[in-house]
């Protein structure tokens, strides 16, 4: 095989989809980062400041939003770096970012995977949900799940920077060939996606099909708390379908057409540009995260609107005590 060949094709084909990709990420990653690094900052304030009792819901939505807030830091990079058409920012943030990525994309499908099944206990199993869902069974699952996705992901590590026509690129495959990328996204594919994905549909099945039974089968809580579950399998189902699903599927065909060496053929650029939209997709899923805390999370509403109340009372009495003169005025009217 002519590798030289190769690797003249190859730098030919990225350099017309550099001219695509590096806008296009430029744009969508800085709002991305303006988003998802405040909402998510501000939902780890409400969830751990303000939060006064602690539920397992509670403790998967914190890891989901550190899990979005680590990959938001990483973004400042990713932009400076598609802004500059090249990457300056040394070896070890080229691997902490590729690394912050993966971490943050599987994770969060563990979490969400996660918190559908302790729903479905509580919805479906609510005697036995009293004894299984408790804040330390939570905090075991969510250790698991870092430690299983923190140590599965570190290939991802060994993403070092490397020169292509005189610059220096990040993100791209260089150590490894696309037969052994291939099985890593199969591996990835059935573990980190389709099994969460299964999970999640059968939870929701069996949910929808408890919430449409008879009302006086339904427990008081379960009934005075509907629209919960509903918002939440909206929100998780949406992040699956429009963020994660077209990412994997792409990915898994353009790995087999580099496979099959198709580097250069009109339908592998056209497959490659539409990798990077299903990449910002995937990207953007730590923006649709804050309305699963919104809408779903428990006190999470009433505890902001509670803390905002009151601020403004407070800010209401200080503006009143320090003005006590405007308050025995009488009114110019008479």
């Amino acid at each position: 095989m002519d590798w030289s060949a190769m690797d003249r094709n190859n730098a030919t084909n990225s350099c017309r989809i550099d001219a695509f990709k590096f806008p296009v990420f430029t744009s969508v990653y800085s709002v991305v980062l303006a988003v998802g690094l405040v909402c998510n900052s501000s939902a780890l304030y409400v969830f751990v400041r303000l939060t006064q009792r602690k539920s397992a819901s509670t403790v998967f939505m914190i890891n989901l939003a550190l899990s979005d807030l680590f990959f938001n830091l990483t973004l400042p990079y990713r932009i400076t770096y598609y802004w500059q058409d090249e990457w300056r920012l040394g070896s070890f943030l080229c691997r902490i970012s590729t690394y912050a990525f993966y971490l943050n994309l599987y994770s969060s499908i563990f979490f969400l995977t996660a918190l559908s099944i302790f729903r479905y206990v509580a919805i479906v199993h609510p005697v036995r949900a009293r004894s299984l869902l408790t804040v330390r069974r939570a905090l075991a699952v969510c250790l698991a799940i870092w430690l299983f996705v923190g140590l599965t992901s570190v290939p991802f590590l060994l993403a070092s920077p490397h020169l292509r026509q005189g610059r220096y690129r990040c993100f791209e495959p260089r150590n490894m060939s696309w037969e052994q990328i291939l099985k890593m996204n199969y591996m990835a594919l059935v573990l980190g996606f389709l099994a969460p994905f299964l999970a999640i549909i059968v939870c929701y099945a069996r949910i929808v099909r408890r919430l449409c039974s008879p009302s006086h089968q339904l427990p008081r809580s379960a009934r005075s708390s509907r629209r919960r579950p509903v918002c939440m399998i909206f929100i998780v189902l949406s992040s699956f379908l429009f963020c994660f699903l077209p990412y994997h599927v792409l990915r898994t065909v353009h790995l087999h057409l580099m496979v099959q060496g198709g580097s250069c053929r009109p339908r592998t650029i056209l497959v490659q540009k539409a990798i990077v939209v299903t990449l910002c997709l995937a990207a953007s899923n730590s923006c649709l995260n804050p309305l699963l805390y919104y809408f779903v999370g428990e006190n999470f509403r009433s505890t902001v609107k509670s803390s905002l109340t009151f601020r403004g009372r407070w800010q209401s009495v200080r503006s009143t005590s320090s003005c006590p003169e405007r308050s025995n005025a009488a009114p110019d009217v008479f």
